[in-house]
């Protein structure tokens, strides 16, 4: 079983920048891809990164270029960089692990979650 805790979230400005971590115990951290969502008020879940363990990434076009996932395998955590933050990036940002080789952008290839980290960004 694999236990997730994300840390970093908080309030910034627009413009600002905010910097989220995601801890994982339990498993083999390397054989996992993590992926962050994250969730607005009165919306649904949706993608926004992931990274597989050879390093490489894909984001949503809505963060691209904004946005940067890494990964510390020797320190089982991932991390999301959130530069130049727009009012409508404020969500409750969750980091997600699975064996996900397609359909990425799909919650179920996910097998675990973390709790979630609120992230709000004021105009």
């Amino acid at each position: 079983q694999v236990k997730l805790v994300e840390s970093g979230g908080g309030l910034v400005q627009a413009g600002g920048s905010l910097s989220l971590s995601c801890a994982a115990s339990g498993g083999t951290f390397i054989s996992y891809a993590m992926g962050w969502f994250r969730q607005a008020p009165g919306k649904e879940r949706e993608f926004v990164v992931i990274t597989w363990s050879d390093g490489q990434s894909y984001s949503a076009d809505s963060v691209k270029s904004r946005f940067t996932i890494s990964r510390d395998n020797a320190k089982n955590t991932v991390y999301l960089q959130m530069n130049s933050l727009k009012p409508e990036d404020t969500a409750v940002y969750y980091c997600a692990a699975g064996r996900v080789y397609t359909g990425y952008h799909q919650q179920h290839r996910y097998d675990y979650w973390g709790q979630g980290t609120q992230v709000t960004v004021s105009s």
